[in-house]
């Protein structure tokens, strides 16, 4: 794909002023997203084993010069593990024979799922879901070569909180401290609907607080996050905010891509938040599979002035899209 076709597009959503004061349109320089690898999926279903029923919803992130990609695979009963491949462009993967995460503790003991990663002072930090056939709740590990983790335990269980009364999941974490701690955008379920978006703090990685009494990103009956918003990979700190994209689903549970802008002093403010989907299941396979239409994007690695976005499809297959460019700060 050559760069000069990923055509600036400007994303406006609404800024949400405290006290009731007017809103106004806001721009936040992303691209549009366009399918890489003849818009097939890099990553397919294979055997009969731990990976046989579907692979989707990656983390990827760099390690010298490779990508690495940790992903979720289900088996045909319906277990989750963690998968490992890299790749050189981004674009080919090859995977490991055996998964990096198997379900292990009670808490998790029907999969491990929905990974996502981020790299903090030269150690890896894994959120995912812990499934044990009951509830699901965001649970965390740490690696120093992404091939083997230990196990921290739930760090928001199910069924209690500020806000949350039911399963918690997709902790996203940015990698920089803001005020002194580290932020993390999840997903809860309020009394007054499931399924919205939250944030947490903390000083260690290792303990985590709700910040608010309530979610912070509401679903919004005739959107395309009406149903569900979720969030999507680690977000970014840009020189306008801090960036989420996040995935959301419509009241058809057909999924697709926004973003979210937070301000870069006070993540829990929000500036702005894009009205209209900017990625949409479009493909056969993201169609068809064993949850149809659905695009949820997991994955968001910098390559060169452009981002490679990694999501899964229809929860059966893995592609890769590009947009850019996108500023970060550090």
């Amino acid at each position: 794909m050559n760069r000069s076709m990923l055509m600036p597009l400007a994303l406006v959503g609404l800024v949400h002023f405290a006290g009731g004061a007017p809103q106004r349109t806001v721009e936040v320089p992303l691209a549009e997203f366009v399918r890489l690898g003849a818009g097939d999926p890099i990553l397919s279903p294979q055997g009969e084993g731990f990976e046989s029923a579907g692979v989707f919803n990656p983390a990827v992130i760099r390690r010298g010069r490779d990508y690495v990609m940790i992903y979720r695979a289900q088996d045909r009963a319906g277990v989750s593990r963690l998968g490992y491949a890299t790749s050189r462009d981004g674009l080919a993967f090859t995977r490991r024979a055996d998964p990096v995460l198997l379900p292990d503790a009670e808490y998790e003991r029907r999969g491990v799922e929905d990974p996502r990663v981020v790299e903090i002072a030269g150690k890896y930090w894994l959120t995912y879901t812990a499934y044990d056939g009951t509830d699901a709740q965001l649970a965390l590990a740490s690696s120093s070569d992404l091939q083997h983790w230990q196990r921290h335990g739930v760090i928001l269980p199910a069924n209690r909180g500020r806000w949350n009364v039911h399963w918690t999941k997709s902790g996203a974490i940015l990698p920089t401290q803001i005020n002194g701690r580290y932020w993390m955008y999840y997903m809860g379920d309020a009394a007054s609907g499931y399924d919205q978006l939250g944030v947490a703090e903390s000083t260690d990685l290792l303990h985590w607080t709700e910040s608010l009494d309530a979610p912070l990103l509401a679903r919004r009956p005739g959107f395309f996050d009406a149903r569900v918003v979720e969030p999507g990979p680690p977000p970014i700190l840009t020189e306008q905010g801090i960036l989420l994209i996040y995935n959301g689903a419509d009241e058809r549970l057909v999924y697709s891509t926004g973003w979210a802008l937070f301000d870069r002093r006070d993540p829990t403010k929000l500036i702005a938040r894009s009205d209209r989907p900017v990625f949409q299941a479009e493909r056969p396979w993201e169609k068809i599979g064993q949850v149809p239409n659905v695009v949820f994007v997991e994955g968001l690695v910098r390559d060169g002035t452009r981002w490679l976005v990694y999501y899964g499809g229809a929860d059966k297959y893995i592609g890769v899209a590009a947009t850019g460019p996108v500023k970060a700060r550090r």
